[in-house]
């Protein structure tokens, strides 16, 4: 693969990574820019004696190559393109390597540990491709590799700067490859593993000497050739190894909207993380929103499917079907144990009125069941309108409230009835009416 006739900018070439990249690509006939700042690791202090990439420039031109040095700090990145510009005519390729390290614990991390990291690899990144992107754009072509890091995507203990930064670069990355693809611009992000400067901060000498630059850069060179259509990649790379990750997405749970609660949430949770079955690997946020717009589709066919109004006329009929088709189902196993009661309920079309439904609810056998019937053992009796226990399994009437308004009256167990609460059952929305309210009584 040559890059004859292409101009190629590497930031912080002076060194590790960047310099191999540089020296191959100058090798293979691409016209380089090489960048570097001539700091240290940590982005502070200067080198000693002559600037690192004033030495890459040196050994590319000694090899037969085309080479220019620029020393200007990454978040200048125009001044940067208007070096190749002014040396070359164009850009075709930028590889954001430029990078330093502020390593330490987030508790003792200052906000210039932050906000350097943040300026040299965010912002960094943004501004050199900022500079260059009208140019690939009017030409229709361009490579940009962006250095991301296993920091960034697995999490780093003393790296929580460093590692934020990292993963911000594949947002840029992805974002970029959609707004570029028609214009023949691709751009990925790599992920290397390479004994640098940088590396040596937090590897053991040995392995530092063992992970060269020169077994990341050919794969750098693929990506930034002509002939490479991947795009908004994020590949792991170090060593001869290469390989390419991808998000995973499980199958989740769609939970009636009506009825989100936590607890609703927490009783089906090892479902939401549930990778065994139906998982996906998603490419885009449309794939979010369909699976969401085919849920809402089964939401309404189900409402469309719910029963008719009930023969009384009552509400509260209805409420109770969902109650025992809920308890038939098996979804309300832990109420036995949690409230072991059977409850009372005389339902009146008006107060002071003469119950129009009688239903029991047992709590205390089983897994739990509801008759339409007085309850033979209650161990307390509610009566209330169909309008206010309508209210109650809402949640829109505290029944504490409902109590001290006359609304609800109460025989029996004060301590069981307390035990009656609206979380005990889903509440009767039009999503969860769909849902359960086909028992029959």
């Amino acid at each position: 693969m040559r890059f004859d006739g292409k101009v190629a900018i590497v930031t912080g070439a002076g060194n590790g990574l960047g310099k191999a990249y540089a020296i191959l690509l100058g090798s293979r006939g691409a016209k380089v820019v090489v960048n570097d700042l001539g700091k240290g690791v940590a982005g502070e202090g200067n080198e000693t004696g002559a600037n690192p990439a004033d030495l890459v420039v040196a050994e590319i031109k000694k090899a037969g190559g085309e080479a220019v040095a620029n020393y200007d700090s990454v978040e200048f990145g125009e001044k940067i393109v208007k070096t190749a510009v002014d040396a070359f005519g164009t850009v075709d390729i930028v590889v954001n390597n430029a990078g330093i390290l502020r390593d330490v614990s987030f508790q003792k991390m200052k906000e210039i540990d932050w906000d350097l990291i943040m300026m040299v690899h965010l912002k960094g990144a943004y501004s050199v491709t900022r500079a260059a992107w009208n140019i690939m754009r009017e030409k229709k072509y361009g490579r940009i590799i962006n250095t991301g890091s296993s920091a960034g995507i697995y999490g780093s203990f003393g790296q929580v700067n460093y590692a934020t930064a990292k993963l911000g670069l594949w947002g840029f990355t992805q974002s970029l490859a959609k707004e570029g693809e028609k214009r023949n611009i691709r751009a990925n992000c790599i992920a290397p593993l390479a004994g640098t400067r940088m590396t040596a901060t937090v590897m053991p000498a040995e392995v530092v000497e063992a992970l060269k630059p020169d077994y990341v850069a050919p794969f750098v060179a693929m990506l930034c050739h002509e002939s490479c259509q991947d795009n908004g990649g994020l590949f792991e790379v170090g060593a001869g190894y290469i390989a390419k990750l991808r998000f995973q997405r499980s199958a989740g749970v769609q939970y009636p909207v009506g009825a989100l609660t936590p607890e609703a949430i927490a009783a089906q949770w090892n479902k939401v993380g549930d990778f065994s079955t139906g998982a996906t690997f998603p490419e885009s946020n449309q794939e979010m929103m369909e699976v969401i717009m085919t849920n809402l589709e089964k939401v309404k066919e189900q409402a469309a499917a719910a029963p008719a109004v009930p023969s009384s006329g009552l509400v509260s009929e209805t409420i109770f079907a969902m109650m025992k088709e809920y308890l038939r189902r098996g979804e309300g196993k832990g109420l036995i144990t949690k409230v072991n009661s059977v409850f009372g309920f005389e339902i009146t079309k008006k107060k002071g009125a003469k119950p129009s439904l009688i239903y029991e609810i047992d709590l205390k056998s089983g897994q739990g069941d509801v008759h339409q019937r007085k309850a033979k053992a209650a161990d307390a009796t509610f009566t209330m309108t169909d309008g206010d226990f309508d209210k109650v399994c809402k949640g829109t009437l505290n029944p504490q409230i409902a109590f001290m308004q006359g609304k609800m009256k109460i025989k029996g167990n004060m301590s069981a009835a307390s035990k009656f609460t609206p979380e005990l059952f889903p509440p009767p929305t039009e999503e969860n009416i769909a849902k359960y309210a086909t028992a029959k009584m």
